[in-house]
């Protein structure tokens, strides 16, 4: 039987745009370009990686998002992942972690899956807790934020590093689990992966094929909000201190009258 490798992705905005919200307080996701998350091309490499040492297995690429989503899934299939799931839906506009929680676990159990694999967080929202959410609404065991990552024996384990220890975590499939930065560099597209994603199928989905009501989802049952926000004020000019024989002292007084030192 297949192993069944499952990648949650996800398309935001560029972090070297301009980034602001909408007038309704979500993410403006029209006013800078988009891209697959950088976190997450690390989750689609181990994916590679554990399925090119398995005798056979499939790797699926899934995400939640705008038409637009589905270039980070393209980037993912050019990576050498097998095929994709997009779920869009209008009613989906304004949704939050829990919301994409769910979306996305009815999306996996749709698929069908043994391992699923996510990135250590969101490059736009930075929560890092949607691998643990997933794996509650899918009944499976959780081993988040591994730096090193593999499977065997119908288990997988990995290395979690902390600031004071290095623990060894293992669990039995199905699992969830998310990767870090650390734990390889992620392949870049060639231009032969480039052309064969192209062939590669993409499967769409909307909330009425998960069986998911739009109150459940969307601004009416996201669970977090965003009351107010304001610009961030435009960068002063900086203050000149002119060395003069005085230039330490000066410094000095700078940095303590802004309780810097």
């Amino acid at each position: 039987m297949s192993l069944k490798i499952v990648v949650c992705v996800k398309y935001v905005p560029d972090a070297t745009g301009d980034r602001r919200f909408a007038e309704d307080l979500t993410t403006d996701r029209e006013a800078v370009d988009g891209l697959l998350s950088e976190l997450d091309e690390y989750a689609v490499e181990q994916a590679l990686r554990i399925a090119e040492d398995a005798d056979d297995a499939e790797v699926t690429v899934v995400t939640v998002g705008p038409e637009d989503a589905n270039d980070a899934l393209r980037k993912a299939l050019s990576m050498g992942a097998d095929k994709a799931v997009h779920v869009e839906d209008d009613d989906l506009h304004g949704t939050d972690v829990m919301g994409t929680s769910l979306v996305l676990a009815k999306a996996i159990e749709h698929t069908g899956y043994d391992l699923v694999i996510c990135g250590m967080a969101s490059t736009d929202g930075s929560m890092g807790v949607l691998p643990a959410l997933l794996a509650e609404r899918l009944g499976a065991a959780q081993v988040t934020l591994l730096s090193e990552v593999s499977l065997a024996d119908g288990r997988v384990t990995g290395r979690r590093d902390g600031d004071a220890a290095t623990e060894r975590l293992e669990a039995a499939l199905p699992a969830v689990v998310s990767v870090t930065d650390q734990s390889g560099e992620a392949r870049y597209p060639s231009f032969k992966g480039i052309m064969a994603a192209k062939k590669k199928p993409v499967e769409s989905l909307d909330l009425e094929d998960l069986g998911i009501e739009a109150e459940e989802v969307g601004l009416a049952g996201a669970r977090t909000e965003v009351t107010s926000a304001t610009e961030r004020p435009a960068r002063t000019a900086g203050e000149v201190v002119t060395d003069e024989g005085e230039g330490g002292k000066l410094l000095a007084a700078f940095l303590a009258e802004r309780k810097f030192i």
